[in-house]
């Protein structure tokens, strides 16, 4: 899972990609619902926290998730593959998106685990997987999502200069694009259990309300 490249690539650089998408079939294996289908009252969140088979899996285990999928997102490179995506030179995060039921949990909610379940002072790596499409990183779709992200990162922030890390590097960004990765990569631990995840945190908890807010 060690990429290639550890410095970010510039557009004029970046691979040209493809005009078709990679198509996804069957549903999930955990939800059993398609992945591509429209989620109605739903929302989403994307975030990247290196290797996106063990955040696919931190995540579809939380209440109130209905569907997860893992992607390629932030960069430049339209439908990249999986391969390209590890040269480092499309630009894109691996990432999770995660379709939530707002009645049911809420973005800090979400938000908290994020930070828990992995590293954000480390750049463009994730523990022993090196490059850049291993960043940290939280795309919003909404501004009230931003705010929530931003916010969260402060009060992270705080707490783990308390224990002596290092700067926050995550990238807090509008979502672009979710390029669906292969077939093979979706729910990948839960079709191989004894699979690679090289998902950990930093011990820190995260000081961001839990659950959902009273209406």
């Amino acid at each position: 899972m060690l990429g290639k490249k550890s410095a970010m690539v510039e557009e004029k650089d970046a691979l040209a990609g493809r005009g078709t998408n990679l198509a996804v079939s069957g549903s999930h294996a955990i939800f059993k619902t398609k992945l591509d289908q429209e989620f109605k009252g739903m929302e989403m969140l994307q975030v990247g926290m290196g290797c996106f088979w063990g955040a696919e899996k931190k995540f579809w285990t939380v209440d109130g998730v209905v569907s997860t999928a893992v992607g390629y997102s932030g960069g430049y490179t339209p439908n990249p593959s999986y391969e390209e995506v590890c040269s480092g030179m499309t630009g894109h995060s691996e990432v999770v998106r995660i379709v939530f039921d707002p009645t049911k949990t809420s973005v800090s909610s979400l938000l908290k685990v994020f930070w828990e379940s992995h590293n954000p002072t480390q750049g463009n790596r994730q523990g022993n997987d090196v490059g850049s499409q291993y960043r940290s990183a939280i795309y919003y779709y909404s501004e009230e999502q931003k705010e929530q992200a931003v916010a969260s990162k402060k009060m992270y922030q705080e707490r783990l200069t308390a224990k002596d890390y290092g700067k926050i590097t995550t990238e807090i960004l509008p979502s672009k694009t979710f390029y669906f990765a292969e077939d093979y990569h979706q729910q990948y631990l839960k079709k191989n259990p004894r699979g690679y995840c090289g998902l950990g945190g930093t011990g820190v908890s995260c000081p961001v309300s839990f659950g959902v807010s009273a209406e």
